[in-house]
């Protein structure tokens, strides 16, 4: 696949930019150098680096010319979710920033890895013909049957969804499966190296483990020859010299099977650091639950021969009660559940955020995270109007569109939308426009796509998170003559007000009336006028919407028709 846009002349730009993927691109090339190159090579490629010649520095030393290798996990046992996306989405990230910062010149890769060859522990919750996977326990995802019926095995199944949804984000990788390495030789080599070093990985592993599994812990699992399952069992003898080992089968029988083609496979700490070291990989992150499992993997990858690959651990997400998010316990969001709301786009944006610090991810951070998406959208390209047309590298826009951001954002907030939705009662799409045509005059669902976009996920967020928790009060004696003041000044606003003059007036009123402190006022607008206690701000929603229709529900409001509703 392509590598997608091209990023020569940034170089400068990247050295001095902030922002969390090119810290770790700049590491990350720190890395190649040390691993890749001799002392004098180094202080060559530094001086290239220096003056920005990348293609010279490649050209002078064919160490450099070697793709540098991203890689992400993934386990078929489920289908993908939003752990999934993320890793996908910031290791993409990672490898933008360093082809910047490279200006191009290196080659770069990222794997999708899928750990398709690990047994079925147990039969996935909410899949058709459980009592089909129940019969196939322990054999690898590979040889479990598909429940679904369209693919050779579960595996196989769950790896073409996996594809089908890094394609439908327009991700630029390579698909490796665990089990095609291992029966086609690829590990092989790597897989002999493990066997000769058997007793030094054990000494790695065996501190780690508790008594009860250290007594009986091998880095390599069989495949019984006769079951198909996947076995943990002790490795009772080893043959360097052919390369097999001995294991006692489940019935007892004592078998002996190549370490090599895919019989053998190794337990996923050990498999992790064979894994890097064939595959020469040279990036990938984790969760911050795999710190420990990281450093052994680490040290099993130095046994093996190889160099561990540099990184870093990110944070996990919580759901709404700050409590990890589970998928057997199905708290937190699922990815259809965000994308049933928000764009593609505010999602990697809030997997852009702070991937080093916790956050909460639940139905209520998707407008905030739209929002804060446009704004920053919105102060990228208010650059390039101003004539400054250096890329903004440490902007988020950047690196939510991969290095090639759009030149518009939306017109319109997500919040703004939300509440012309409450407030207009609109169920369609259609209605929604009737408003958005008078506020923006020649604009259609043709000319401004994103805005469309955010209208039917505003439409599917109002119904089903907005208007069930809808709860109107009645005003307070001062909120009431401070809404009747207000309403004097939208009559005398002379006819087409901007929203900048309503604010003003808006924030006048409530000044006036005493509202101390005065985001109050605006607090009693939203909880009188539409039910909820926020809203954007409440110029641009009387804009929007209108000032005769604002003025009528204001009246409804004063007249107790909103509550008694």
């Amino acid at each position: 696949m392509s590598q997608g846009p091209t990023l020569q002349g940034l170089s400068h730009a990247a050295r001095e930019a902030k922002s969390w993927p090119f810290e770790q691109a700049r590491l990350l090339l720190e890395r190649i150098t040390r691993v890749r190159l001799s002392d004098a090579e180094r202080d060559l490629a530094a001086t290239l680096f220096q003056q920005g010649k990348f293609g010279e520095a490649v050209a002078a030393l064919p160490a450099l010319a070697r793709p540098v290798v991203f890689e992400t996990g993934y386990g078929p046992s489920g289908l993908p979710h939003l752990g999934t996306f993320g890793e996908v989405a910031r290791t993409t990230m990672v490898r933008m920033a360093f082809r910047a910062l490279t200006d191009d010149a290196i080659p770069t890769r990222l794997i999708a890895f899928s750990d398709d060859m690990d047994g079925m522990r147990k039969v996935p919750p909410n899949v058709p013909n459980g009592e089909l996977l129940a019969q196939d326990i322990d054999k690898p995802l590979t040889v479990v049957r598909d429940p679904y019926g369209t693919h050779d095995s579960f595996g196989a199944h769950n790896n073409a969804r996996l594809r089908a949804f890094l394609d439908s984000f327009g991700f630029d990788y390579e698909f490796a499966s665990s089990t095609d390495c291992y029966r086609s030789g690829r590990f092989d080599p790597t897989l002999l190296t493990a066997l000769a070093r058997f007793d030094e990985i054990q000494k790695i592993m065996l501190p780690s483990l508790g008594e009860e599994r250290r007594a009986t812990y091998s880095p390599f699992i069989p495949i019984s020859p006769k079951t198909g399952r996947v076995l943990y069992v002790p490795t009772l003898e080893r043959h360097v010299d052919r390369g097999t080992i001995v294991f006692a089968d489940e019935d007892g029988t004592l078998t002996e099977l190549p370490v090599t083609g895919g019989h053998v496979k190794l337990q996923w700490r050990p498999d992790w650091g064979l894994r890097w070291t064939a595959l020469g990989v040279d990036y990938e992150m984790s969760g911050k639950d795999l710190i420990d499992s990281v450093r052994l993997s680490n040290q099993v990858c130095k046994v093996l021969g190889g160099t561990p690959p540099a990184g870093f651990n990110y944070e996990l997400f919580m759901d709404e009660n700050n409590q990890k998010i589970s998928k057997t316990k199905g708290n937190g969001l699922t990815m259809e559940e965000w994308l049933r709301y928000g764009t593609p786009e505010s999602l990697t944006y809030y997997m852009y955020q702070s991937p080093k610090s916790a956050k909460r991810l639940y139905f209520d951070v998707i407008p905030k995270a739209t929002d804060e998406y446009l704004q920053q959208l919105d102060a990228l390209n208010k650059k390039r109007a101003e004539g400054d047309n250096a890329v903004q590298l440490d902007n988020p826009g950047w690196h939510v569109h991969r290095g090639t951001p759009p030149d518009k954002g939306s017109p319109v907030s997500f919040s703004l939308l939300l509440n012309l939705v409450s407030a207009a009662d609109a169920s369609t799409k259609d209605l929604l426009w009737a408003f958005i045509a008078r506020y923006l005059p020649g604009a259609t669902p043709q000319s401004e796509p994103l805005l469309d976009r955010l209208a039917g996920y505003a439409i599917n967020y109002y119904e089903d998170f907005v208007k069930p928790a809808k709860r109107f009060r009645a005003p307070t004696d001062q909120e009431r003559a401070a809404m009747e003041a207000l309403v004097g000044k939208l009559k005398a606003l002379p006819a087409g007000a901007s929203a900048e003059a309503i604010q003003d007036e808006v924030f006048e009123v409530g000044k006036a009336a005493g509202f101390e402190p005065l985001r109050a006022w605006f607090s009693a607008l939203y909880e009188v006028l539409l039910g909820q206690s926020q809203g954007p701000r409440f110029g641009s929603f009387v804009a929007i919407f209108g000032v005769d229709r604002t003025l009528q529900l204001i009246e409804r409001a004063l007249a107790g028709e909103l509550v008694a509703a």
